[in-house]
């Protein structure tokens, strides 16, 4: 069974909620899309915009960069999710989408250090942090507003596209970067060929932006209880406790996705010395499992009745083979090896995400979803995910260990199975 029919199986008889999905992936997906092409040319990036004495010094600040974005992610995901609660999930999504082709315009059009000196990494830095406000607060509502649209023993299903989206946007973000790699001169990509998926990523927001102003009304919008105004809307608290523990939750994902997904192929080129366009075969890799296994992962979700203990095995036997996974790329430094090991790793956590993202949901109240999830992921994305090539980089430099992404990853798993014990599975969740 294809990805595709599953969708039409999950959607059956409801055209605008498939509108809906679409609308809600595609601008997840762009998200995700920009920040896979900024990982891909962070090194070109630094490059042209931090220049330094040494190549490794100018990716370390182009990283940092990157990184920035993900401060913002915090105050979107409590700005954006709080207007999403309030005024609605369509006109919180309508914002989102605007924020990032902002950020990602700014990016791909900014000159160059050489052509306007500290101006231009000024204009790479407010452009990240347009796209890191605008992301904090996408994946709370978008998920928010797949799960509010399906059906008991539906939702997982049209959840686990928020991961597919994923998927599909890592994927054409490494197919353009190998493209690009093969197909011009270092001299052409530094000139303009590393801003071409950029513009591509700001030509795709319009798109986005027309998807979701269709988007039906009538639709789960905003709860009811949660309407502008709604005495309860304003006396609700958010669950500070389950807010945390979901947090925890949410690190293990999140490191595995940023550490082997997007630094991965700058690693493997540093460390290796693999070219650009072999290692981005990885991403390819990983794009491929989120794409096509998260809908598999959202059936099973769907047909068990808890699902932490899926969550659990799933996570227990990811960490037990992060280390057996670097020890086999260290000893076959093959692309075979490497894209084996990146389906061993995504794999496992593609199972769990839709998982998680339906247990944190079904115990959050209606009227603070979006808000309280916008904070769970963003804080740990923020805190895990977007300085995660920076730490693993800073901790390979200081160590010289090829295990230093393999340490991170499992160190953060740890933190992730906490966070599990901790969250409370089918409770509506109240305030402290």
């Amino acid at each position: 069974m294809t990805a595709a029919f599953d969708l039409a199986a999950a959607t059956r008889g409801t055209p605008r909620r498939r509108t809906m999905v679409l609308a809600a992936a595609l601008g997840n997906g762009l998200e995700f899309f920009d920040f896979t092409v900024y990982s891909f040319f962070a090194s070109i990036i630094g490059k042209l915009f931090f220049p330094a004495g040494d190549e490794l010094a100018s990716l370390m600040m182009s990283l940092a960069t990157f990184g920035v974005g993900f401060v913002m992610r915090p105050l979107g995901g409590v700005a954006i999710g709080a207007y999403a609660d309030r005024a609605g999930r369509k006109p919180a999504l309508l914002l989102t989408v605007t924020l990032m082709a902002l950020g990602t315009g700014l990016i791909g059009l900014a000159p160059s250090y050489a052509q306007i000196g500290m101006a231009a990494p000024a204009l790479i830095v407010l452009g990240r942090l347009l796209q890191g406000f605008s992301a904090g607060g996408e994946v709370g509502t978008a998920t928010t507003l797949l799960m509010e649209a399906g059906a008991v023993g539906r939702r997982g299903m049209l959840v686990s596209w928020q991961m597919a989206s994923q998927g599909g946007a890592a994927l054409a973000g490494a197919l353009i970067a190998v493209l690009l790699s093969k197909s011009l001169t270092h001299e052409q990509l530094l000139a303009w060929g590393w801003r071409v998926p950029f513009l591509i990523g700001l030509a795709i927001g319009p798109f986005g932006f027309y998807l979701r102003k269709r988007l039906d009304e009538s639709l789960p919008a905003a709860p009811a209880t949660a309407a502008a105004g709604a005495p309860h809307a304003r006396r609700t608290r958010l669950p500070l406790r389950q807010i945390a523990a979901g947090t925890l939750l949410v690190i293990g994902g999140t490191a595995t996705m940023y550490t082997i997904v997007f630094f991965l192929p700058a690693f493997l080129s540093l460390t290796l010395g693999m070219s650009t366009a072999t290692a981005s075969l990885s991403g390819c890799a990983a794009g491929i499992v989120l794409l096509i296994g998260s809908p598999f992962a959202g059936k099973l979700a769907d047909r068990i009745p808890r699902r932490k203990p899926l969550i659990g095995v799933a996570s227990c036997v990811s960490l037990a083979l992060v280390f057996p996974a670097f020890r086999a790329i260290a000893a076959w430094p093959a692309v075979g090896t490497v894209v084996l090991v990146v389906i061993v790793l995504i794999g496992f956590m593609t199972l769990t995400s839709p998982a998680a993202f339906l247990m944190i949901l079904e115990a959050l109240r209606p009227e603070v979803r979006a808000t309280s999830l916008g904070i769970i992921y963003a804080l740990g994305v923020a805190l895990f995910g977007g300085f995660a090539q920076l730490v693993v980089g800073a901790l390979w430099r200081a160590t010289g260990s090829f295990y230093a992404p393999a340490w991170y990853v499992f160190g953060c798993g740890l933190v992730g199975l906490v966070g599990l014990a901790l969250f409370k599975e089918g409770e509506v969740a109240s305030a402290p």
